[in-house]
């Protein structure tokens, strides 16, 4: 598989100026308040969050126990139209959710927001189960029939069908950034994390890990959304329940740490006192943004993502799939990306440095800046960099840092051991260094700190480690599975984006464009990947949130009506 790398090397170099100018132009445009951007992408998603809790009266408080109630089943009418159970339906959208947010983006936003982020994540949460509320109800209400017997539904059907023929070209658009997003966020995200894992942990290269979960997911997808509900409704609780306990020991096991990492959650949520791993400076408006942007990754809620399984629900009452999606964000990230915060903050792994090969010329290299006001920000890839005795030698402001996970390293050793200090010059465009002596290295050692997945499994494994050298275990099988996982739900919202634009005849190669999506996104590297995630949900979230503010006085009307009339009291009677 070296044959790839010049292709790979040849993506990064193309998508790199890509992904910085979305970000700059897309991702981070907003209004400056108190000296700070605040992006566009927040004040929408809180805002709608905000405004849809007080319409619908607080759903998220007021019925969250009526939608444990229908997920139970017990209001079950097998009569109802639709292609899964509501249980099917939740365990599909939460297979899409509960995953690689909650084990790899829960430990990227305490990586770049502090432990304060995941106070953001909660708040997200909070209101964005009163928007997963609203969307797929509207999805249910507006959902059709393909000419196979499937059912479609969707944010592209509730805005043409709710708002009107005339908001069709903002339907459209919308299903070809969903589709686009199905590919990143969905699909090569939890590719290059899962590739990443089994790397880090069993030094299994990322091209044979990517070819085992594509073919996996390729077996699974092609059989349709039942065979894609029969085995998210196993896949998504048995591993959920296993990281679950895992997260709760560690918990039971450094109990006297839990106060003190509630409270650093908490201080930190307004008044964060560092940036990346610990250095530099912290900003209110870094770790807001980063709560808010692995929140929504996490729970999905506002993307318009979720509504598309949740419309093949078995049930003529849109209503009653409504409140069972208003658990999935409390279910992924009030509780397991709760979890996940709480295990990495307890065992201090968040600004610990672990012994690390810095891959020169791939990997997670990176190169960063002391700025004038203390902070640290990326730069692009200098012409050299000297090192004396595995120290920067030129420390001075502007001036490039080797660095990993964007935090810089040193000192840099050439043996694993890390027992002889690097003399020479870094040459990053080259990926290769070479010493005072003629020697050249394509990977130097430090100790440098940890981002993502392999985050969280240092964080389960010193939870762990009274028990024995396995706790990492957890998250490895965690991440391989949710990320398959994920990957077979997501494959289901792409296809439907497929049908919608251009018929049935566009599913299958929108499913094997797919597969190869997944297999790409396993060998990229981890930082392009993500940051077109982000870019894609930047984008498709602003024609779902402004449908369901226009369509929140319909959602009112069949919330009020439902209430009133009790159908699934009716339901329980028939059934008796």
């Amino acid at each position: 598989m070296e044959a790839l790398q010049p292709v790979v090397d040849l993506l990064n170099r193309t998508l790199a100026p890509v992904v910085e100018f979305a970000n700059t132009y897309i991702v981070e445009v907003g209004p400056t308040i108190g000296g700070e951007r605040v992006p566009l992408m927040v004040i929408l998603l809180l805002g709608t969050g905000l405004y849809l809790t007080i319409r619908t009266g607080f759903v998220q408080i007021t019925r969250l126990a009526h939608g444990f109630g229908v997920t139970t089943g017990r209001y079950d009418d097998p009569d109802d139209p639709g292609d899964v159970s509501h249980f099917q339906a939740l365990t599909t959208a939460l297979s899409a959710t509960v995953g690689i947010g909650n084990i790899a983006g829960v430990a990227m936003a305490i990586h770049w927001g502090g432990p304060g982020a995941l106070f953001w994540m909660w708040v997200t949460a909070f209101v964005g189960m009163a928007t997963k509320y609203t969307e797929v109800t509207l999805a249910q209400k507006y959902r059709t029939t393909d000419e196979v017997g499937n059912v479609a539904g969707g944010p592209m059907y509730y805005i043409e069908r709710g708002l009107g023929p005339a908001w069709k070209p903002m339907a459209v658009f919308f299903a070809i950034m969903l589709g686009f997003t199905a590919f990143l966020t969905g699909n090569a995200v939890q590719a290059n994390t899962v590739a990443d894992q089994m790397q880090s942990a069993f030094g299994v290269p990322m091209w044979a890990t990517g070819i085992f979960t594509a073919t996996v997911v390729a077996a699974v997808i092609l059989g349709g959304i039942t065979r894609i509900g029969k085995v998210t409704a196993f896949l998504a609780p048995f591993m959920a329940a296993i990281y679950v306990a895992g997260a709760l020991l560690i918990i039971v096991l450094h109990f006297d740490q839990f106060l003190g990492a509630l409270a650093t959650i908490f201080t930190e949520a307004f008044r964060p006192s560092a940036g990346v791993a610990g250095v530099g400076i912290g900003v209110f408006i870094t770790t807001l943004m980063w709560g808010v942007r692995r929140g929504l990754f996490s729970n999905e809620a506002g993307q318009g993502s979720a509504p598309i399984a949740h419309a093949a629900a078995k049930t003529d009452e849109p209503v009653s799939e409504g409140v069972v999606a208003l658990l999935e964000p409390f279910i992924d990230t009030i509780v397991i990306c709760s979890l996940t915060g709480l295990v990495i903050v307890m065992t201090g792994t968040d600004h610990e440095r672990f012994p690390t090969e810095i891959t020169l010329g791939a990997g997670d290299i990176a190169y960063t800046a002391l700025q004038e006001d203390g902070r640290y920000a990326g730069v692009g890839a200098p012409d050299s960099i000297v090192i004396v005795d595995g120290v920067h030698v030129d420390r001075s402001v502007g001036a490039p840092l080797v660095s990993w996970h964007e935090a810089s390293v040193e000192p840099l050793h050439v043996d694993e051991e890390q027992t002889q200090p690097f003399t020479g010059t870094v040459y990053p465009k080259r990926g290769v260094a070479v010493s005072q002596e003629g020697l050249t290295y394509t990977a130097l050692y430090a100790d440098a700190v940890e981002n993502g997945a392999p985050l969280t499994a240092a964080a389960f494994e010193r939870g762990l480690a009274d028990l024995g050298p396995y706790g990492h275990f957890i998250v490895v099988f965690g991440v391989f599975l949710f990320g398959i996982s994920t990957a077979i739900s997501w494959s289901y919202y792409g296809d439907r984006c497929a049908y919608y634009l251009f018929g049935q005849k566009a599913v299958l190669p929108y499913k094997l464009a797919f597969v190869a999506a997944h297999f790409l996104g396993a060998i990229l590297p981890l930082a392009v990947v993500w940051a077109l995630g982000d870019v894609a949900l930047a984008i498709v979230i602003w024609p779902n949130l402004i449908a369901l503010i226009f369509l929140t006085p319909v959602v009112v009307k069949e919330t009020r009506s439902y209430f009133e009339r009790r159908p699934w009291e009716a339901t329980v009677e028939k059934k008796r």
